[in-house]
């Protein structure tokens, strides 16, 4: 069973944010997915647009490239901190993270 199966997200685009409050600077996220992820000279892991820019506003989020799903949900199932959180952009539901039923 695929990644996207698993979570029933079809082909509905997902995205992903950081809660830096609960970020540890492990930096396994940037480890897996480092064209989603990267570690900020705070420490702290932010995700990046398209374009790779760092997006240090608090709750920003980015898009998951469907290339990286899987890349993206094993940083969110690994991190220390379980502060990644990837959801559908269609209704908000988190279906990777520490809030996904």
């Amino acid at each position: 069973m695929s990644v996207q199966q698993e979570a029933g997200v079809g082909g509905e685009a997902l995205e992903v944010w950081i809660d830096q409050d609960l970020c540890t600077g492990d930096g396994i996220c940037a480890q897996y997915a480092p064209e989603v992820f990267e570690l900020d000279i705070d420490g702290l892991a932010y995700v990046k647009s398209p374009q790779d820019a760092l997006l240090q506003d608090e709750g920003a989020t980015a898009p998951v490239p469907l290339p990286l799903l899987t890349d993206v949900v094993d940083s969110a199932k690994e991190c220390p901190g379980e502060c990644i959180h990837v959801r559908r952009v269609s209704d908000g539901v988190e279906v990777y993270g520490p809030d996904a039923g």
